[in-house]
């Protein structure tokens, strides 16, 4: 049974092992049977690269460590100088917000222009980036909740954005919380207690709760923020594993690599650092802030989590 050090390692190695496996079948149908990926492959990227999943991700630790409780300011200009930087790959409503902020538009403004011109739009560009929260505030679900509000809403104001970062930072949160049950309970469970605190409508709920019934042909799992939880929900409450709930969640293509990333951390939680696959983990690298050559392997994203979990909770949120 991984320990509660084990399972924050978990989901910031996890989080970003799975990003990178999903990455060379990003925008892509599902593989056939017979070429389901289950290494760490090329594609848009060298093999084992992490995305604009955990680049964000990084942004957002980065200024819990300079500044904490997290100040939105500061977040605004982090998220912002990445855009500015080119990254290989940013979701389409991200760049719209954070283009307008870098050509001078406030940012809650910013957020509400896009989203008056595409209405319908609840990406799931606020939720892959929000782990580090979990980790942070694996102690304290009053500021988990007012600051994944307030990192979502930066690019994300539609209501399923929001609460679906904020259901799979609680999905975390009861996990970590969970003592000496097996992982198929353990989810079980932390579904539930978050789906209790969250106000989803109906139709996200019956999304939730049917997840794991659903067969791979039925899981779109595009850039919509229901397909990518319901993705990683399938995946995670269908497999033994976590190498299981990561091949079978990244071979279902599209967005998969925002798909592996919730799936990563969620199962990174479940059981725990040291039973994701030594070969993805020595994989694993890229560069982050992007042309700094700063680079980042595993052992940093395990040095990341303690720093995260040993922040305090004890100022007022600016």
């Amino acid at each position: 049974m991984p320990d509660l050090q084990d399972r924050l390692h978990g989901i910031a190695v996890g989080a970003a092992v799975g990003d990178a496996l999903g990455m060379p079948l990003e925008f892509n149908p599902p593989p056939p049977e017979h070429g389901r990926v289950t290494e760490m492959l090329d594609g848009p990227l060298p093999a084992g690269s992490f995305t604009d999943d955990t680049e964000m991700a990084l942004g957002l630790a980065e200024s819990l460590l300079i500044d904490s409780p997290l100040n939105a300011r500061d977040l605004v200009s982090r998220f912002t100088g990445w855009y500015q930087s080119q990254p290989s790959d940013v979701g389409i409503h991200t760049a719209r917000v954070l283009r307008l902020i870098a050509s001078g538009v406030d940012s809650k403004e910013a957020a509400s222009q896009v989203q008056t011109q595409e209405p319908d739009s609840a990406g799931n560009g606020c939720v892959m980036r929000a782990w580090p929260l979990a980790i942070a505030r694996h102690a304290d679900p009053g500021l988990l909740a007012a600051e994944t509000r307030i990192q979502s809403e930066i690019t994300h104001i539609h209501a399923d954005s929001v609460n679906g970062s904020l259901l799979f930072n609680f999905i975390l949160y009861h996990i970590l919380q969970g003592q000496n049950a097996s992982p198929q309970s353990l989810i079980r469970q932390a579904i539930f207690q978050a789906t209790e605190l969250i106000p989803l409508d109906a139709d996200f709920l019956l999304t939730v709760n049917l997840s794991p019934l659903r067969l791979p042909v039925d899981l779109k799992n595009s850039g919509w923020v229901r397909h990518s939880i319901e993705s990683a929900l399938w995946a995670v409450q269908t497999s033994g594993s976590f190498e299981e709930a990561l091949v079978k969640v990244v071979n279902l293509g599209n967005d998969a690599d925002t798909a592996g990333c919730i799936t990563g951390a969620i199962a990174g939680a479940l059981y725990g650092y040291q039973n994701i696959p030594l070969r993805w983990r020595q994989k694993l690298h890229g560069e982050y802030p992007i042309r700094s050559g700063h680079l980042w392997f595993e052992q940093d994203f395990v040095h990341l989590a303690d720093q995260l979990a040993g922040l305090g909770a004890n100022n007022p949120i600016k």
